[in-house]
Protein backbone atom coordinates (compact mmCIF):
# COMPACT_ATOMS: atom_id res chain seq x y z
CA UNK A 1 0.00 0.00 0.00
CA UNK A 2 1.49 3.65 -1.07
CA UNK A 3 2.10 5.64 1.86
CA UNK A 4 1.46 9.48 0.84
CA UNK A 5 4.24 11.50 1.26
CA UNK A 6 3.84 14.81 2.71
CA UNK A 7 4.60 18.07 0.98
CA UNK A 8 7.72 20.06 2.20
CA UNK A 9 6.77 21.25 5.93
CA UNK A 10 8.36 24.40 6.44
CA UNK A 11 7.80 25.60 2.59
CA UNK A 12 4.20 24.48 2.49
CA UNK A 13 3.17 25.43 5.87
CA UNK A 14 3.99 29.45 5.29
CA UNK A 15 1.73 28.60 2.01
CA UNK A 16 -1.26 27.15 4.06
CA UNK A 17 -0.93 29.70 6.37
CA UNK A 18 -0.59 32.94 3.78
CA UNK A 19 -3.93 31.15 2.40
CA UNK A 20 -5.79 30.92 5.45
CA UNK A 21 -4.96 34.78 6.37
CA UNK A 22 -6.38 35.79 3.11
CA UNK A 23 -9.04 34.35 3.01
CA UNK A 24 -9.73 35.61 6.58
CA UNK A 25 -8.62 39.05 5.39
CA UNK A 26 -11.04 38.86 2.31
CA UNK A 27 -14.11 37.59 4.91
CA UNK A 28 -13.10 40.89 7.32
CA UNK A 29 -13.53 43.24 4.01
CA UNK A 30 -16.78 41.84 2.73
CA UNK A 31 -19.22 43.66 4.87
CA UNK A 32 -17.09 46.73 4.42
CA UNK A 33 -17.58 46.45 0.26
CA UNK A 34 -19.98 48.31 -1.89
CA UNK A 35 -23.30 46.28 -2.53
CA UNK A 36 -22.14 45.89 -6.32
CA UNK A 37 -18.87 44.34 -5.04
CA UNK A 38 -19.84 41.68 -2.66
CA UNK A 39 -20.82 38.78 -5.16
CA UNK A 40 -17.30 38.78 -6.66
CA UNK A 41 -15.80 39.41 -3.04
CA UNK A 42 -17.64 35.89 -2.19
CA UNK A 43 -16.21 34.00 -5.12
CA UNK A 44 -12.44 35.47 -4.34
CA UNK A 45 -13.25 34.49 -0.59
CA UNK A 46 -14.72 31.02 -1.21
CA UNK A 47 -11.69 30.59 -3.78
CA UNK A 48 -9.15 31.55 -0.83
CA UNK A 49 -10.58 29.01 1.33
CA UNK A 50 -10.57 26.35 -1.00
CA UNK A 51 -7.21 26.71 -1.91
CA UNK A 52 -6.24 26.61 1.62
CA UNK A 53 -8.03 23.57 3.11
CA UNK A 54 -6.74 21.95 -0.28
CA UNK A 55 -2.95 23.20 0.97
CA UNK A 56 -3.55 22.04 4.65
CA UNK A 57 -4.70 18.59 3.85
CA UNK A 58 -1.60 18.53 1.41
CA UNK A 59 0.72 19.52 4.24
CA UNK A 60 -0.65 16.86 6.20
CA UNK A 61 -1.60 14.07 3.60
CA UNK A 62 0.42 14.65 0.63
CA UNK A 63 -0.62 15.89 -2.91
CA UNK A 64 -2.66 12.51 -2.98
CA UNK A 65 -4.35 13.52 0.08
CA UNK A 66 -5.26 17.18 -1.39
CA UNK A 67 -6.17 15.07 -4.76
CA UNK A 68 -8.70 13.08 -2.53
CA UNK A 69 -10.11 15.76 -0.59
CA UNK A 70 -11.14 17.80 -4.17
CA UNK A 71 -12.37 14.90 -5.65
CA UNK A 72 -14.51 13.36 -2.43
CA UNK A 73 -16.08 16.66 -1.43
CA UNK A 74 -15.76 19.01 -4.87
CA UNK A 75 -16.93 15.87 -7.04
CA UNK A 76 -19.77 14.75 -4.93
CA UNK A 77 -20.40 18.00 -3.29
CA UNK A 78 -21.19 18.87 -7.49
CA UNK A 79 -22.90 15.41 -7.74
CA UNK A 80 -25.30 16.38 -4.75
CA UNK A 81 -25.73 19.70 -6.01
CA UNK A 82 -26.67 19.11 -9.54
CA UNK A 83 -29.14 16.07 -8.32
CA UNK A 84 -30.87 18.42 -5.73
CA UNK A 85 -31.38 21.39 -8.45
CA UNK A 86 -32.18 18.86 -11.37
CA UNK A 87 -34.86 17.10 -9.12
CA UNK A 88 -34.99 18.39 -5.42
CA UNK A 89 -33.61 15.61 -3.43
CA UNK A 90 -32.04 15.18 -1.09
CA UNK A 91 -32.48 18.74 -0.07
CA UNK A 92 -36.06 19.77 -1.61
CA UNK A 93 -36.57 22.63 -4.20
CA UNK A 94 -34.62 25.24 -4.82
CA UNK A 95 -32.69 26.87 -7.82
CA UNK A 96 -30.00 29.02 -8.71
CA UNK A 97 -29.73 33.17 -9.36
CA UNK A 98 -26.83 32.92 -12.16
CA UNK A 99 -25.17 35.49 -9.75
CA UNK A 100 -22.51 33.29 -8.81
CA UNK A 101 -20.71 32.92 -11.71
CA UNK A 102 -19.67 30.06 -14.35
CA UNK A 103 -22.22 26.98 -13.91
CA UNK A 104 -21.25 23.13 -14.30
CA UNK A 105 -24.41 21.13 -14.90
CA UNK A 106 -26.39 23.47 -13.15
CA UNK A 107 -24.44 24.28 -10.25
CA UNK A 108 -22.10 27.45 -10.09
CA UNK A 109 -18.57 26.26 -9.95
CA UNK A 110 -17.77 27.97 -6.71
CA UNK A 111 -20.59 25.79 -4.74
CA UNK A 112 -18.36 22.42 -5.15
CA UNK A 113 -15.38 24.62 -4.08
CA UNK A 114 -17.60 25.64 -0.79
CA UNK A 115 -17.95 22.09 -0.03
CA UNK A 116 -14.14 21.64 -0.27
CA UNK A 117 -13.46 24.81 1.94
CA UNK A 118 -15.22 23.69 5.06
CA UNK A 119 -15.13 19.27 4.09
CA UNK A 120 -11.83 19.12 5.66
CA UNK A 121 -11.92 21.60 8.83
CA UNK A 122 -14.72 19.53 9.44
CA UNK A 123 -13.10 16.24 9.94
CA UNK A 124 -10.57 17.66 11.86
CA UNK A 125 -13.39 18.78 14.33
CA UNK A 126 -14.73 14.89 14.38
CA UNK A 127 -11.38 13.71 14.68
CA UNK A 128 -10.21 15.90 17.37
CA UNK A 129 -13.79 15.04 19.78
CA UNK A 130 -14.05 11.28 18.78
CA UNK A 131 -11.75 8.93 18.62
CA UNK A 132 -13.54 6.41 17.17
CA UNK A 133 -14.45 5.75 13.46
CA UNK A 134 -18.30 5.89 13.27
CA UNK A 135 -18.59 8.98 16.00
CA UNK A 136 -15.56 10.62 13.78
CA UNK A 137 -17.52 10.65 10.60
CA UNK A 138 -21.39 11.47 12.69
CA UNK A 139 -19.63 14.51 14.49
CA UNK A 140 -17.62 15.47 11.10
CA UNK A 141 -20.72 15.59 9.52
CA UNK A 142 -22.79 17.38 11.70
CA UNK A 143 -19.71 19.99 12.07
CA UNK A 144 -20.30 20.62 8.41
CA UNK A 145 -23.65 20.80 8.29
CA UNK A 146 -24.27 23.12 10.99
CA UNK A 147 -22.52 25.42 8.73
CA UNK A 148 -25.20 25.70 6.74
CA UNK A 149 -27.08 26.83 9.04
CA UNK A 150 -25.00 30.27 8.41
CA UNK A 151 -24.35 29.90 4.65
CA UNK A 152 -28.17 29.46 3.35
CA UNK A 153 -29.36 32.49 5.01
CA UNK A 154 -26.76 34.77 4.06
CA UNK A 155 -26.89 33.29 0.82
CA UNK A 156 -31.03 33.24 -0.28
CA UNK A 157 -30.54 36.84 1.30
CA UNK A 158 -28.20 38.23 -1.10
CA UNK A 159 -29.96 36.44 -3.84
CA UNK A 160 -27.70 34.01 -5.19
CA UNK A 161 -30.45 31.03 -4.92
CA UNK A 162 -33.87 30.84 -3.44
CA UNK A 163 -36.41 27.65 -2.50
CA UNK A 164 -40.00 27.04 -3.75
CA UNK A 165 -41.19 25.56 -0.80
CA UNK A 166 -39.02 26.42 2.34
CA UNK A 167 -41.56 25.05 4.94
CA UNK A 168 -40.88 23.62 7.94
CA UNK A 169 -38.16 26.01 8.61
CA UNK A 170 -36.13 25.94 11.49
CA UNK A 171 -36.82 28.50 14.55
CA UNK A 172 -36.10 32.06 13.74
CA UNK A 173 -34.93 31.27 10.15
CA UNK A 174 -37.76 31.44 7.51
CA UNK A 175 -36.93 30.70 3.83
CA UNK A 176 -34.91 27.72 4.53
CA UNK A 177 -36.62 24.27 4.54
CA UNK A 178 -36.22 21.74 7.21
CA UNK A 179 -35.09 18.90 4.52
CA UNK A 180 -32.41 21.24 3.20
CA UNK A 181 -30.57 20.46 6.38
CA UNK A 182 -31.34 17.11 5.90
CA UNK A 183 -29.97 16.83 3.15
CA UNK A 184 -26.79 18.45 3.78
CA UNK A 185 -26.27 15.76 6.79
CA UNK A 186 -26.49 12.80 4.40
CA UNK A 187 -24.33 14.12 1.67
CA UNK A 188 -22.02 14.87 4.41
CA UNK A 189 -22.17 11.58 6.43
CA UNK A 190 -21.33 10.37 2.95
CA UNK A 191 -18.69 12.33 1.73
CA UNK A 192 -16.83 12.41 5.82
CA UNK A 193 -17.24 8.65 5.49
CA UNK A 194 -14.83 8.29 2.70
CA UNK A 195 -13.08 11.27 3.76
CA UNK A 196 -12.22 9.17 6.76
CA UNK A 197 -11.47 6.26 5.43
CA UNK A 198 -9.34 7.58 2.68
CA UNK A 199 -6.76 9.84 4.44
CA UNK A 200 -5.94 8.41 7.11
CA UNK A 201 -5.75 9.94 10.64
CA UNK A 202 -2.60 11.60 11.69
CA UNK A 203 -0.74 10.38 14.76
CA UNK A 204 -0.45 14.02 16.18
CA UNK A 205 -1.53 14.75 19.09
CA UNK A 206 -2.83 18.29 18.21
CA UNK A 207 -5.37 19.09 15.63
CA UNK A 208 -3.98 20.74 12.74
CA UNK A 209 -3.58 24.16 13.51
CA UNK A 210 -4.35 25.91 10.17
CA UNK A 211 -8.09 23.70 9.60
CA UNK A 212 -9.05 24.72 13.34
CA UNK A 213 -8.17 28.32 12.42
CA UNK A 214 -10.41 28.30 9.37
CA UNK A 215 -13.49 26.73 11.42
CA UNK A 216 -13.25 28.73 14.49
CA UNK A 217 -12.81 32.10 12.67
CA UNK A 218 -16.12 30.77 10.35
CA UNK A 219 -17.83 29.92 13.27
CA UNK A 220 -16.75 33.52 15.79
CA UNK A 221 -17.38 35.65 12.30
CA UNK A 222 -20.19 34.43 10.72
CA UNK A 223 -21.78 34.83 14.29
CA UNK A 224 -21.08 38.62 14.86
CA UNK A 225 -21.70 38.90 10.89
CA UNK A 226 -25.12 37.43 11.15
CA UNK A 227 -25.83 39.60 14.55
CA UNK A 228 -24.15 42.82 13.50
CA UNK A 229 -23.65 43.85 9.48
CA UNK A 230 -26.03 41.51 7.95
CA UNK A 231 -29.46 41.88 9.64
CA UNK A 232 -29.58 38.16 10.41
CA UNK A 233 -30.40 38.14 14.21
CA UNK A 234 -32.25 34.42 13.95
CA UNK A 235 -29.49 32.53 11.77
CA UNK A 236 -26.77 34.55 14.28
CA UNK A 237 -28.52 33.45 17.20
CA UNK A 238 -29.70 29.69 15.65
CA UNK A 239 -26.58 28.62 14.09
CA UNK A 240 -24.30 30.14 17.09
CA UNK A 241 -25.91 27.57 18.86
CA UNK A 242 -26.37 24.47 17.06
CA UNK A 243 -22.75 25.28 14.99
CA UNK A 244 -21.60 25.94 18.61
CA UNK A 245 -22.56 22.40 19.75
CA UNK A 246 -19.09 21.48 18.33
CA UNK A 247 -17.21 24.63 17.68
CA UNK A 248 -17.13 25.58 21.26
CA UNK A 249 -15.77 21.90 22.48
CA UNK A 250 -13.31 22.22 19.73
CA UNK A 251 -12.00 25.76 20.28
CA UNK A 252 -11.59 24.46 24.22
CA UNK A 253 -10.04 21.11 23.11
CA UNK A 254 -7.62 23.06 20.40
CA UNK A 255 -6.58 25.42 23.30
CA UNK A 256 -6.13 22.57 25.61
CA UNK A 257 -3.65 21.04 22.72
CA UNK A 258 -1.80 24.41 22.41
CA UNK A 259 -1.43 24.54 26.28
CA UNK A 260 -0.11 21.01 26.47
CA UNK A 261 2.20 21.80 23.15
CA UNK A 262 3.58 24.82 24.96
CA UNK A 263 4.58 22.71 27.97
CA UNK A 264 6.41 19.76 26.72
CA UNK A 265 10.34 20.44 26.66
CA UNK A 266 11.28 21.09 23.24
CA UNK A 267 13.49 18.53 21.54
CA UNK A 268 16.94 18.57 21.20
CA UNK A 269 19.16 18.55 18.14
CA UNK A 270 22.57 17.30 19.74
CA UNK A 271 23.62 13.87 19.67
CA UNK A 272 23.00 11.84 22.40
CA UNK A 273 26.79 11.30 24.44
Amino acid sequence: MAVAVPLAPVRTGHVVWTLVASAIGVQILYPLMPEAWRTQVTVLSVSLFFLASLADTGRVHGLRGALTLAAVAGGGGLVAESVGVATGWPFGHYAYTGTLGPELVGVPVIVPMAWVMMAWPALVVGRTLMRRGPAVVAVAAYALTAWDVFLDPQMVAAGHWSWLDPHPSLPLIPGIPLSNYAGWLLVSLVMMTALHLLLPPSRASSPSWPAAALYLWVYFSSVMAHAVFFGLPGSALTGGVLMGVVAVPFAIEAVAALRRARRQPPISEEPSP
